[in-house]
């Protein structure tokens, strides 16, 4: 029984994505991930290199997606299944192409951990994310922004005559097609996928790609590798060769036996077969194989610390399983990106499967015998000549056109092959997948005019070939807003600035002013941000006439954007009279609870600021990592113990032991 793919429905409770954030995304966020790197750290040379290589300034073109709550009710997700006799993987099209169940008939086993419900969590780069499953992460470092996205789909030959499950997108962070082919080959206990990214343009492209796996984590769950050496990342930003299985007192290839969250990049020696695998007490688990290209291979964990429970019950239902993630990558962080030359590809094969080996050896203390065992086992089940030969045997069908069509992700694809003239056998972008988003495009693209719509266009494009078709047509609001933007992305700023205010003068509104805002706080300069935000939020306040939804909307994501604005600049009665001017609707909002505490407390009312915080809300979009809850509540505490006097060393250290963190606010992803 080859590979046969089907459509069917998933039911799960849900959350719904609602809208995506109406302003540009001049900033993706802080940025957990940016480290600064001691000249002694002893690093590869083209781990050094590929570190510093083409970080992202922003997450432009893309927008955040933050208008979900965590009100879940029953939801149908198109899904679809791909199954022979001995597994069936189910596939989310509509949520990035999200592999959300592995099931081994024979043993009836979940190789992942299968999330019960549709939780999201501001995780991706661009917010919405949920966890579970494989997940296909492309872009930058961090989720990818198509987390919570379509993807195209479809029915493709396979090698092995049966048929494949094509999934494919057009990647606007760094203007990549890529495509992600699963089949299950006739007997098979593992699942095959092939990937492809192209880059079709004339220069080279900063390219990232890992494959995430969540899997089941209990006590006793070990995670292996064919490593003696990690390099480690905690949320302290700091990078660091650490010995396996064992750093700083404990085996860390128990998550379990961590208390923070953190990951560990296992340094696999040079021509090593490329694996990991997550085994339980009994020597069961699921492992993860590939061909060469793919080289990386990480475990990151929760940790058993009071925050990492309370991130695992936030992203799930309360009293399930938790997980830990095993997770295959092109470079040997996640931390790097790797250079694409134009007209070239990377390409490779994974496997992923049930592995059965010894517990005894598996959870022995012979870290050296633990791999063997695994590797034997792997070996006996997959040799590694096999999916050598798998691989060879997929790429000629890699250019196959899909013989029909299951799902349907975005436009952006087809708007570039419109621009470009590209040919991408396989991955068709097809001009009917062209919708309001793209029409704006098309105009400047055919006529050389953007068409100036109220409000601004939301959808942006930033690349370059982009920006010189703005820079080409007549200057109008529309035109000098989004050109802004793409000079902004590429690091132009004070052009960006001069067209932002081409484009107050043609009566914009109020998101070049807040693209001034941003840009004044990028400057150093408080102060003037703070006036550009309280204008251009005084200005969304007055706006009347059509299109009243999104004008609230940009009114009320302006409001939570200016009030630490105008705290920074010390301007706390015109943050308070800002909130005060929102329906009481937002204001019951957990971002907005918390607003109004850190305003109490910056007008010295430090009482009233607990009071919030003691009547108890929640942030649905609080940012992993994110450590303002925590902060703002020692920073009451130690006002409150102060009593109208000077903060001292011994007022903040009676602070922490005299008013801990309650649980519901504990997110802090490292020692305090």
């Amino acid at each position: 029984m080859a590979t046969s793919v089907r459509r069917t429905t998933l039911t799960l409770p849900a959350a719904p994505l609602g809208p995506d954030n109406p302003l540009p995304a001049l900033r993706g966020g802080h940025d957990l991930h940016r480290i600064d790197v001691p000249e002694d750290a002893g690093l590869p040379a083209d781990m050094a290199r590929q570190l510093g290589y083409q970080p992202l300034r922003s997450i432009l073109p893309t927008r955040m997606r933050d208008g979900y709550g965590r009100d879940r009710r029953s939801t149908d997700l198109d899904a679809l299944v791909l199954e022979n006799d001995r597994l069936r993987a189910t596939v989310l099209p509509g949520l990035g192409g999200r592999v959300h169940s592995l099931h081994h008939k024979p043993t009836g086993r979940e190789l992942l951990y299968r999330n019960p419900v549709l939780q999201p969590a501001a995780f991706a780069l661009n917010g919405a994310w949920f966890s579970g499953g494989i997940e296909w992460n492309i872009g930058a470092t961090g989720h990818t922004t198509l987390s919570c996205a379509p993807l195209h789909a479809a029915r493709v030959p396979a090698p092995d005559g049966g048929e494949m499950l094509r999934l494919w997108e057009w990647e606007r962070l760094r203007d990549l097609p890529f495509q992600v082919d699963l089949w299950l080959p006739d007997g098979s206990d593992f699942l095959y996928v092939g990937v492809r990214i192209r880059n079709p343009h004339h220069h080279t492209a900063p390219v990232y790609w890992w494959s995430n796996i969540a899997v089941p984590e209990a006590e006793g769950s070990r995670v292996l590798a064919p490593a003696e050496e990690a390099w480690h990342f905690g949320y302290e930003r700091a990078l660091r060769r650490v010995p396996v299985p064992e750093y700083d007192g404990a085996d860390r290839t128990y998550p379990l036996r961590s208390e923070f969250p953190a990951d560990y990049f296992y340094d696999l020696p040079d021509g090593a077969r490329r694996w990991i695998t997550s085994l339980d007490t009994e020597g069961h688990g699921l492992v993860q194989t590939s061909t060469d290209t793919l080289r990386g291979r990480k475990l990151f964990l929760w940790g058993a610390g009071r925050a990492g429970r309370r991130w695992q019950r936030w992203l799930t239902e309360p009293g399930t399983g938790g997980y830990a993630e095993i997770q295959a990558g092109l470079a040997r962080t996640q931390l790097e990106h790797l250079p694409l030359d134009g007209g070239a590809e990377f390409s490779w094969l994974e496997a992923y499967g049930p592995l059965a080996a010894d517990p005894a050896t598996v959870h022995g203390t012979d870290w050296a015998a633990a791999r063997g065992e695994v590797a034997d086992r792997l070996e006996a089940a997959l040799p590694r000549a096999e999916v050598d030969a798998a691989y060879a045997a997929w790429l000629p069908y890699a250019d196959r056109e899909p013989k029909e069509s299951l799902a349907t992700g975005s436009g952006w694809g087809a708007l570039e092959v419109a621009r470009a003239g590209l040919d991408l056998p396989g991955t068709p972008f097809d001009a009917a997948t062209l919708g309001p988003e793209q029409e704006p495009w098309l105009t400047l693209l055919r006529t050389g005019t953007l068409p100036a719509e109220d409000p601004l266009p939301g959808a942006a494009l930033t690349a370059p070939a982009w920006r010189d078709l703005l820079e080409s047509a007549p200057s109008g609001p529309a035109t000098d807003y989004h050109l802004g933007l793409a000079q902004w992305q590429a690091g132009d700023r004070a052009q960006a600035v001069r067209s932002w205010e081409r484009a107050l003068a043609h009566g914009a509104g109020a998101l070049p002013l807040y693209c001034l805002a941003v840009a004044e706080s990028a400057a150093g300069e408080p102060a003037r941000a703070a006036d550009r935000y309280a204008e251009a939020a005084a200005r969304a306040a007055a706006a009347g006439g059509p299109h009243a939804r999104v004008r609230h909307a940009v009114r009320t994501a302006l409001a939570r954007e200016a009030v630490p604005a105008l705290l920074a600049a010390g301007r706390t009665e015109a943050a308070d009279a800002l909130l005060a001017g929102l329906p009481r609707a937002e204001l019951d909002r957990g971002c907005f609870r918390l607003l109004t505490a850190r305003v109490r407390l910056a007008q010295g009312r430090p009482a009233a600021a607990r009071e919030i915080f003691d009547a108890g809300f929640e942030i649905a979009d609080l940012r992993e990592g994110d450590e303002t809850l925590g902060d703002t509540w020692y920073a009451i505490a130690e006002r409150l113990l102060a009593d109208g006097g000077p903060v001292t060393d011994t007022i903040r250290t009676r602070a922490r032991t005299e008013h801990p963190l309650p649980e519901r606010y504990e997110y802090r992803m490292r020692p305090a």
